[in-house]
């Protein structure tokens, strides 16, 4: 689904990404963590096409899009999704047009049509009640939920998160990662997740979700899910990846710069 082949960005001669090279398969969760600055946002924004790199290629299924004109961007986008960290909500829209406005914008549906995608979507992400309510009427973690109904209002194959619980109280943190595990269990979700939280980039790799008899969603510890086998990780420092590899791997690893992040 996404291929980075020896990757490199600098801004104002500060190298940011040197030389990167990984793949994300179909259905796989890649979690990205490093410090800040050390490039995990860069590397979201290669995904979407907003900056290109100054040297290497990147594949969105099997098309390079480095190189492409900002039209051409547009269908790759389409089949994307994007969670920012604070939400990025439109001030002036409601949770209704938040979330449909890439809808109303193309004018490819009828109004009653979009409500049923938009009510649907602000089911899943358990906010249907706040569908008229404005962006300053809700919470830091409701608007964290309505941005990710708006990253899927396209029923994108990859959906990208840009530190989503960062600043968010343990409960309300829960919830996010919740809703990510759903995704990729339920939806077959390719997900890259930036973060510097690696309690949530563990609980993501060591609980999965599934459907009960009665339709209800269930989340369940364990290690044997094809779900959370299909879960790695990358770290950044000093513009290199200087690990891959699943949760196991990260836990056991010796380096130094890595043991300040799983002590």
């Amino acid at each position: 689904m996404i291929e980075f082949k020896n990757v490199t960005k600098a801004f104002n001669e500060e190298v940011v990404l040197q030389d990167i090279s990984f793949r994300i398969d179909q259905g796989e969760t890649k979690i990205i963590l490093g410090e800040s600055g050390s490039g995990k946002s860069t590397i979201l924004k290669l995904i979407l096409g907003l900056i290109r790199p100054d040297a290497g290629s990147i594949f969105i299924e099997g098309q390079d899009i480095s190189q492409l004109r900002e039209q051409d961007l547009v269908p790759v986008r389409r089949g994307i999704g994007m969670v920012f960290q604070e939400g990025a909500l439109f001030d002036s829209l409601s949770v209704r047009d938040n979330v449909g406005y890439r809808l109303y914008e193309e004018g490819f549906k009828s109004e009653s049509e979009i409500d049923a995608i938009v009510g649907q979507l602000l089911g899943f992400v358990g906010l249907e009640d706040a569908i008229d309510k404005m962006p300053a009427q809700l919470s830091g973690g409701m608007k964290r939920r309505v941005g990710i109904a708006r990253a899927l209002v396209d029923t994108p194959k990859i959906v990208l998160y840009d530190e989503p619980t960062s600043g968010l109280d343990p409960i309300t943190k829960r919830t996010i990662i919740e809703l990510m595990i759903k995704l990729r269990d339920l939806e077959g979700v390719t997900t890259v997740f930036v973060t510097h939280d690696l309690p949530a980039a563990v609980v993501i790799a060591s609980q999965y979700a599934f459907a009960e008899k009665d339709g209800t969603i269930s989340l369940q510890e364990g290690n044997d899910s094809p779900y959370q086998l299909n879960v790695n990780y990358i770290m950044l420092h000093e513009a290199r990846i200087c690990f891959e590899g699943n949760l196991r791997q990260l836990l056991k690893s010796r380096e130094p710069y890595i043991r300040t992040f799983v002590g």
